[in-house]
């Protein structure tokens, strides 16, 4: 695997369904908005959950400063139960076909288990990635890392 996409890179554009099968454009974030794209392994897993949790505790922290968007594999219909559960109000969108194909051009999908790995990225107002950063399955971000690269746009 080749790794995440380079800063100063063009962001791939993507129409991906969130949880309430609404589509969410990339694009339509340029020249409006930051926008923080979280890609995560599988809905209901515990360092995922802990992650998410932590956007949905800081949420106007980030929503302050981007667009926060998550993204994972799983259907549409996972990720309305998980948000329901969990309380997350911001986009799970569902990378579910063609099967990680956005994850994948982020260069974050993890072909040995068939999910992304743990993707972040800064897309900026002008859709040029500004922060990119991955860790395997199991090994959580820091969350403040991404706030610091989001106050300095």
């Amino acid at each position: 695997m080749a790794g995440p996409l380079d800063v100063g890179s063009v962001a791939p554009d993507f129409i991906l369904k969130d949880q309430n099968n609404q589509e969410v454009r990339l694009s339509a974030f340029r020249g409006r908005r930051n926008v923080l794209l979280v890609f995560y392994p599988l809905a209901f897993s515990g360092t995922c959950q802990g992650e998410l949790g932590h956007l949905r505790d800081r949420h106007g922290d980030y929503t302050d400063l981007a667009e926060v968007l998550t993204v994972s594999v799983d259907s549409a219909y996972a990720h309305k139960t998980w948000a329901i559960d969990q309380g997350y109000e911001f986009p799970l969108l569902a990378d579910f076909w063609p099967h990680g194909a956005v994850a994948q051009a982020y260069g974050v999908f993890n072909p040995d288990k068939g999910y992304a790995n743990r993707g972040t990225f800064i897309v900026d107002i002008d859709g040029i990635i500004r922060y990119a950063e991955m860790n395997e399955p199991g090994d959580a971000r820091d969350p403040d890392a991404w706030l610091k690269a989001l106050a300095a746009l």
